[in-house]
């Protein structure tokens, strides 16, 4: 076994997650939900701040799947203004569009979107805010400690 010798940062740690799987199980599935809105959540809020996305569009997106339901908002031509940002965004629309059974898992997927709308203005906060950071070693669990440090910018 080989190890790295360079710490990775919560947030290289939180892009490894497999967010379509979070959705795919957490929309429907009550033992998931933590996750889903634990590490899926920030997880997401990191993928689309390191692509310059801002808060509204996200939650303006929320809005549209509230309006007028995930597979609809999976079919817009650029959800989000930057190509990479819509991609992503795309995907997690599609998977959870496949997986939302009930209008309940629907409002939960843009509930779910709202939390990484606020996630990211909490990011942006801190950063515009300069508030210091410390490092702190990434840990492999994703437990409760890793997410709370991963909304440092």
């Amino acid at each position: 076994m080989v190890h790295d010798r360079s710490p990775r940062t919560d947030d290289e740690v939180l892009a490894t997650t497999d967010i379509e799987a979070l959705l795919r199980h957490g929309l429907s599935r009550a033992t998931f939900r933590t996750a889903l809105f634990g590490d899926g959540a920030i997880a997401a809020a990191v993928t689309l701040d390191r692509l310059g996305v801002l808060p509204r569009s996200v939650a303006y997106v929320a809005k549209i799947v509230r309006a007028g339901g995930l597979s609809y908002a999976a079919g817009l031509p650029e959800p989000l203004p930057s190509t990479a940002a819509s991609a992503h965004l795309r995907d997690w629309l599609e998977t959870a569009a496949q997986a939302a059974g009930t209008p309940d898992d629907e409002a939960r997927a843009a509930r779910w979107l709202d939390t990484v709308a606020k996630l990211i203005g909490l990011r942006r906060g801190s950063r515009a805010a300069g508030v210091p950071q410390a490092p702190v070693p990434a840990s492999p669990d994703h437990g409760t400690a890793p997410q709370l440090r991963a909304l440092r910018p």
